[in-house]
This record gives C-alpha cells, sequence and structure tokens, in this order.
C-alpha cells in the first residue's frame, strides 16, 4: 500500500554545487514562509560553523506542501569527511535530487553518493545547476553524468532517469537548458511523478529505523527516522532493539512526544502512520541504527554499513606552561565525557582509549571531519592538545594496506606542471586528464597521508585558482616513505612575550606566526623556518640600553606582519614530533618535547654519552 500524498526525497551533490541554496528556494516556493516574512540566505545550515564555512555538516529534515501533497526534504552534506551522514540519511528516502555543477561537473563526492543511492535501488532526478554561470559546459556535464551511472552499473531505468537544468540562486528550473521556466514547477511536478510514494502498511505492528539523533537540553535525545510500517501513537508502549546485537534484550520505553516535519520547523502530533518521516522523544539512550518497534513484535530492521574511519588523532590532556589558563574544561575525564557525545550522534566517529589515561584516539573521515570536532569543543570552552593526523592500516591477506583517496584537481593550464611534479613526490598516480577550457581537469589516486599538508602547496602553485576534492576509493599495499614536511620550524627559545626586538631580529630567519607582546614559552613553534632543519631563536630578547641608545629608537623597527594560522593550517602544519595545543581562545604549535636539551638527546642518543 502506497501513501499518494508523501513523497520522502534527499538532496545529495559535492560540496558547493548548491544543495542548501536550492533547498532555500524550494521552501520559500513551496509555501514555508508567510508573505511578509524576512529570510535570510541559506536558512538550513543552522549551525555558527556551517554559515561561517559555507558548508553543510549535519544533514537536515524539512519539507514543503506542494499541491495536495507533502514533499519530505533532506538536505545533506557534500564534504567527503561527513559522508556517514548521507550515508544513513539515504535510508529514509524513496528517491533522490543529485545535483551537478554545470561548468564543475561530476566530481568525486559526486561518484560517492551517487553509488550509495543507486546501491540502494533509489530513483535519481538529475538536476544541472548553476546553469547562468559564465563558464557553464551544460552538455559536456550531461555527458559526464551519463558515464558516471554507466560506471556504476546503473539499471536501465536509472540511466534513464529525468534530467532538469536549473539556477538555484534564481529560483527557476526547466526541462531543458533552452527553455528555462519563471520558478521550480517543473522540480516539483518530476518529485510527484517520478519519486515513489512510500510503500507502507498502516495496520501491521509498528517499527522505524532510528536514521539521525538531534539533542535538547530539555527532552535530551530526540531520534528521527522513517515510519516502515504501522502506526505510532503518542504514550505508546514501545521496544528498542538492534539489528547487530540480537542477543541483547529489547529495552521498553514510551513515546512521549511525536513530531512531524513542517517547514522549517516540528510540529507535534498525536500519532503519525506509515511513510512519514518523524522525529520522537522519551527514550533516553536511543542511539543511530537502533529500530523502535512496538512492544509486542521486536522485529531489528538492518542498518546500513558505515564506511569506516580512515586517519587517527590522539587528543590529550593540555600539558602546557599555559595550561588551565584559557579553558573551562580540562581534565581528561570531561574531554572523554565530550567525545563519548559526539560518538552518539556521529556514527562515522570512533573514539578508543591511548596508551595513557590522558589521551584517547579519535578516528574519523579525513582532517575536515577532526577539525570540525576540534574548533566545536574549543567553543565550548574545552582545553586540550591533539597529535598531528595519521592515516589508519590495515591488513588484508598478510599485506600491510594504506587508504587511497580519489584526487581531482581543476587547474589553470601553467600550473599542471608543477602540480603533477609536486603530488609524483607524495606516491600520486595521475588516471585522467580532461581539457576544460583554458583549464585542466586530472584525476589522481593517492594515499591519504599524500595529502597532509599539500593544501598550502596546492594554493601557492595553482596561484589561489585551483580546486582540489578527494574522496577515499580503497585500500592499497603501502607506498613507500612520504615526506610530510620540508621546511624545520622555528622555536622559542625561553618562556616570556614575544618583543619587537627579538622578532626584527628573527624575521630574517624565516615567516614568523605571532606578533610583538604574545606570550611564549620555550619549546613553542613561532614561525616556519626556509630550512629543513627547526632553528631556535629568542624572541623574547631586549635590547641592552645605554646612555647614547634610548629605548624609543625601538619604534623604528619594522615588523613583517605575521601569517596568522586557520585551525586546518595549523593541523596540516604540524610535524611528527609536534602538537596542538587548542584552547577558547589560542592555537598553539608546540614541540612534544619542550626541553632543547631532551629533545636533543632524542635526536643524538650518542652524542651525550
Amino acid at each position: 500500500m502506497q501513501n499518494q500524498l508523501l513523497r520522502n526525497v534527499a538532496i545529495i551533490a559535492h560540496v558547493d554545487h548548491g544543495k542548501t541554496t536550492l533547498v532555500d528556494e524550494m521552501l520559500k516556493q513551496g509555501g514555508a514562509y508567510r508573505e511578509n516574512q524576512e529570510v535570510k540566505d541559506r536558512v538550513m545550515d543552522s549551525g555558527d560553523l556551517e554559515r561561517e564555512r559555507g558548508i553543510t555538516i549535519l544533514a537536515k529534515n524539512t519539507s514543503i506542501q506542494y499541491k495536495d501533497t507533502k514533499v519530505n526534504i533532506v538536505d545533506t552534506p557534500g564534504h567527503a569527511d561527513f559522508g556517514g551522514e548521507v550515508e544513513r540519511i539515504l535510508k529514509m528516502v524513496n528517491g533522490v535530487i543529485l545535483l551537478v555543477d554545470a561548468a564543475e561537473g561530476a566530481m568525486p563526492q559526486t561518484r560517492f553518493v551517487l553509488s550509495k543511492a543507486l546501491a540502494l535501488g533509489h530513483k535519481v532526478i538529475v538536476v544541472v545547476n548553476k546553469v547562468d554561470r559564465p563558464d557553464q559546459r551544460i552538455h559536456e556535464v550531461v555527458d559526464e553524468v551519463l558515464e558516471l551511472l554507466l560506471d556504476l552499473d546503473a539499471t536501465d531505468e536509472q540511466l534513464d532517469s529525468p534530467m532538469l537544468f536549473c539556477s538555484g540562486r534564481q529560483g527557476i528550473c526547466g526541462y531543458s537548458p533552452e527553455s528555462i521556466g519563471e520558478d521550480l514547477t517543473p522540480l516539483f511536478e518530476t518529485i510527484l511523478e517520478y519519486i515513489p510514494a512510500p510503500e507502507a502498511d498502516p495496520e501491521a505492528p509498528f517499527q522505524m529505523l532510528v536514521s539521525s539523533i538531534d539533542y535538547s537540553e530539555f527532552v535530551g535525545r530526540i531520534a528521527i527516522g522513517r515510519i516502515e510500517r504501522g502506526t505510532l501513537k503518542q504514550n505508546q508502549e514501545i521496544a528498542v532493539v538492534n539489528y547487530h546485537t540480537p542477543d541483547q534484550v529489547s529495552k521498553k520505553s514510551k513515546a512521549t512526544a511525536i513530531y512531524e516535519f513542517d517547514g522549517l520547523g516540528r510540529t507535534p502530533v498525536t500519532e503519525a502512520s506509515a511513510g512519514n518521516i518523524i522525529a520522537m522523544s522519551g527514550i533516553g539512550d536511543i542511539s543511530i541504527g537502533d529500530t523502535i518497534c512496538a512492544a509486542g513484535s521486536p522485529e531489528a530492521l538492518d542498518f546500513i554499513q558505515i564506511s569506516k574511519p580512515t586517519m587517527e588523532m590522539t587528543f590529550s590532556v593540555n600539558d602546557s606552561p599555559f595550561a588551565g589558563r584559557e579553558g573551562k574544561f580540562v581534565t581528561s575525564r570531561q574531554i572523554r565525557d565530550r567525545l563519548a557525545k559526539e560518538t552518539l550522534k556521529d556514527v562515522s566517529l570512533r573514539v578508543t582509549d591511548s596508551t595513557t589515561s590522558e589521551s584517547f584516539n579519535v578516528a574519523g573521515r579525513g582532517e575536515m571531519h577532526l577539525s570540525i570536532l576540534i574548533e566545536t569543543m574549543r567553543r565550548e570552552g574545552y582545553e586540550f592538545q591533539v597529535s598531528p593526523s595519521r592515516v589508519l592500516y590495515q591488513e588484508i591477506d598478510g599485506v600491510l594496506c594504506e587508504p587511497i583517496e580519489r584526487l581531482v584537481v581543476d587547474v589553470p593550464s601553467d600550473a599542471v606542471g608543477a602540480v603533477i611534479e609536486k603530488l609524483g613526490q607524495r606516491k600520486a598516480d595521475m588516471t585522467e586528464m580532461t581539457p576544460v577550457g583554458n583549464r585542466m581537469k586530472i584525476e589522481f589516486l593517492i594515499p591519504a597521508r599524500g595529502l597532509f599538508g599539500y593544501r598550502n602547496d596546492f594554493m601557492t602553485d595553482t596561484k589561489g585558482e585551483g580546486i582540489m576534492a578527494s574522496i577515499f576509493d580503497s585500500y592499497a599495499p603501502y607506498k613507500g616513505d612520504i615526506s610530510r614536511r620540508g621546511n624545520g620550524s622555528l622555536i622559542s627559545f625561553e618562556t616570556g612575550e614575544s618583543v619587537a626586538y627579538g622578532l626584527f631580529n628573527a624575521q630574517d630567519r624565516g615567516t614568523l606566526f605571532i606578533g610583538a607582546g604574545i606570550p611564549v614559552y620555550a619549546g613553542m613553534v613561532i614561525g616556519v623556518s626556509p630550512r629543513s632543519e627547526d632553528m631556535n631563536i629568542n624572541v623574547c630578547k631586549k635590547k641592552q640600553l645605554t646612555n647614547t641608545r634610548a629605548s624609543g629608537s625601538d619604534d623604528a623597527l619594522r615588523l613583517v606582519p605575521p601569517r596568522n594560522m586557520s585551525l586546518e593550517q595549523c593541523m596540516e602544519f604540524l610535524a611528527d614530533d609536534e602538537m596542538l595545543e587548542v584552547t577558547p581562545e589560542s592555537l598553539r604549535i608546540r614541540k612534544t618535547i619542550l626541553s632543547h636539551d631532551q629533545r636533543m638527546k632524542k635526536l643524538h642518543p650518542k652524542a651525550g654519552k
């Protein structure tokens, strides 16, 4: 039995291809706002970090009403590091809208999300977005999408997917690039015609797979998912079971509150029936992948296998000389509890105990994935240290294997040589090269560790005009050593406060990360050296005053502005013997061993004998 007045659809695409902007327009034209309501752009990106960075991190649920049909829409992340969000969301829907940029075409994440949707047998509506871009190449992009569908072994029906052309920013869409209408009506009509209504039996015992978790300070955890069968009523007795732990006794609970998604909000309802996407509170320790059933028939639903993490960092208690000055939460117990809380809503994250009681190994899908967690924690008042990122190896048939990324770069033609040379040094194999106007699109297979610290070189070599994106491809035998960083660090020799005189003498040695009046400690990294070896410098050194030299003459010293490093740049910069100190107010790179003498002894153990 199908609920013909309901459609469940996810919007999937590569990062920055316009998913959230298109959902904005769908909400406006679907009547989600009052006529006089003031609406900000990218309203679905509700988190501070999402709005600052212009990316979607967490999948969001919303709905519109078109004619007499309710369309539940899920806006998914496009960045590869948040692929775990996309994988589980696809379980909630019956079809997908695949968005492809009219200039960039099919990118690594496009392949990833589309392969997941095709594997689940979902129907696909292809939407070529940003057709108003001056550098659009619509017809080539259409061919790329068809080639991608063939590569991914799409069925005949999926190969025959409808194709629409739109400008999400302008809120217009059409059936061909030459005849684009004045609104999104063609998209709404295609959803109703092509995306199947959910198959559901409202009379069977209630069953729902939890695909997402929200959290509220008032009611605790909120389970989100699609009702597979049956009807749920408020305060109904329910049971919670899990497919992967069938031996566990089902937990009994009550559905204290039920919500349906209505525009940007949630509407409390007293009952919901099969096919609907709902949110439900009342189960304290509910987790993603659990199945909520009627109390009398606990049957678990299979949960999609989430791809395993590919890289790891160690989070530890801050033990620098400045520890505890700026953070609110600094103990190992507080850090452990916060990381455990994160794993409850992020299925791609793994947290395990490290070698000491004050450190934890945190594994994720990429540097962006972990940097978002680090930034979120520091904004909440946590203070801690993180190690350089490292890849997670696997032993396959007795052979040590490492994760390989599929990297696509889009660069100006005059930068091709430099990019290929640098990536070759990082053990990358070029698989494809395609000219796109006066630019070149090149595809590589590269060890994940080969990308650590590469982004800065890439932006320099392409003069800031290059685009790079990668996605996990497979595991392959270890490809040999790769140099993490060619430059050494400038290290503070003593503890104190940086002064102009000391900085003036130090800036000839390399590029500094700090200005005058900054507290520093011995062993703290304060700049990068052009040489390959580290260099100790004293930035706290003051000019000796005599009766012929006045202290005011320091004003004439000209200091080069320091390089301000973002969190991602700090993480990329770290050498193997360095750590990043993270506090709500500061980011400090430091040597793991702060003492210069002890570092030298470790580096040259025989010299001290």
